[in-house]
């Protein structure tokens, strides 16, 4: 089973970059990169694949679920497990995010020093993963 140890983070909020990066580094003692856009975030991700990748939904030019896509269409990443930050609210359907393959959906705002607990909470859902 695999274990986290390299995280990527891709917002466009400089601020929670810096604050989901900061408390998963304290909290868990992941290595943590972050990139502000959907092209750098596709660009780290191949070259310096993680164990997993938030990414968030909204965004300026490449929009989260865009840069799903091409994550899913690369073999180098398509692998990755990968959770959703959104802002969005509840919706009727069950899952609307479930015909991404993602791993799960993390609700912004979130208690950022229980971040690494959601994390692992994800993706204990997973036989891939330990918490």
């Amino acid at each position: 089973m695999k274990t986290i140890k390299k995280v990527l983070v891709i917002d466009d909020e400089d601020d929670l970059r810096k604050l989901i990066q900061t408390c998963l580094e304290l909290t868990a003692g992941w290595r943590v990169t972050t990139a502000s856009s959907g092209q750098e975030g596709l660009a780290k991700a191949q070259t310096d694949p993680p164990d997993i990748i938030l990414i968030d939904v909204m965004m300026p030019g490449m929009d989260g679920l865009t840069l799903l896509q091409h994550l899913r269409a690369d073999a180098s990443t398509q692998q990755i497990p990968v959770i959703l930050l959104t802002a969005k609210g509840r919706s009727s359907t069950p899952d609307p995010f479930a015909q991404w393959n993602i791993q799960g959906t993390i609700r912004k705002p979130f208690k950022p020093l229980t971040l690494a607990e959601q994390i692992t909470s994800v993706l204990s859902q997973s036989s891939d993963f330990t918490p």
